[in-house]
C-alpha cells in the first residue's frame, strides 16, 4: 500500500464526515440563532428554551438525512473493502 493510496482513504473518509456531519451541525447552528435572536427580543432568558428546540431540529433533521447519511457511510465502508485486496501485498 502506498503512501498516496492511505492519504487518499483517509481523505476521502473526512471528507465523508463533512458531508454527513455538516447537514445537522447547520441545522443546529440556524435553531440555536434563531432561539437567541428570539430570546434577546424577548428578554426571556429560560435555558431550556435553548434545548429543546435544538433538540427537536436536530432529531427531525436526522429522521430526514439519516437515510442519506448511513447510504453514503455503508457505500464508503463497501468501496473500502471491496477494493481490499489492492491495499494487502504478500
Amino acid at each position: 500500500m502506498t503512501v498516496t493510496a492511505v492519504v487518499e482513504m483517509l481523505r476521502n473518509g473526512m471528507f465523508l464526515i463533512l458531508r454527513t456531519a455538516l447537514p445537522v451541525l447547520l441545522v443546529s447552528m440556524v435553531v440555536g440563532l434563531a432561539v437567541s435572536i428570539f430570546q434577546t427580543v424577548t428578554s426571556i432568558q429560560e435555558q431550556t428554551l435553548t434545548f429543546v428546540p435544538k433538540l427537536v431540529a436536530i432529531f427531525a433533521a436526522l429522521i430526514l438525512m439519516g437515510d442519506w447519511m448511513m447510504n453514503s457511510m455503508v457505500n464508503y465502508a463497501v468501496e473500502l473493502w471491496s477494493s481490499f485486496s489492492l491495499y494487502v501485498h504478500k
